[in-house]
């Protein structure tokens, strides 16, 4: 799946205000941690991952493989921050990040 830079544009925007809401340290992305970016996923749409991993070379498989692993878009990646974007199948206006502006 991918976007226009268009789209890529509006997310970062929208993302900019977010705070992170799930976090992936040490242990990396155990199976508990992908449920959880799922579960933020299906309810809103855009969201952002904190990585405390210290390794740079490390941050950036962890950002591809949980780009793989929950089929979602890598929009922005900043610093120890991945902003995720993967559209909902059916979004609840209250839940989702895209409908609450």
């Amino acid at each position: 799946m991918t976007i226009s830079q268009d789209r890529k544009k509006t997310l970062r925007s929208i993302g900019h205000k977010l705070n992170p809401i799930v976090t992936v340290a040490g242990n990396g992305l155990t199976e508990n941690v992908l449920i959880e970016i799922n579960r933020a996923l299906d309810d809103h749409e855009l969201i952002k991952v904190k990585y405390a991993v210290g390794d740079r070379d490390l941050k950036k498989e962890l950002l591809t493989e949980t780009e793989k692993a929950t089929r979602a878009i890598l929009v922005q990646s900043i610093g120890n921050i991945g902003l995720f974007y993967r559209p909902a199948k059916e979004p609840d206006p209250k839940k989702s990040n895209l409908q609450r502006l």
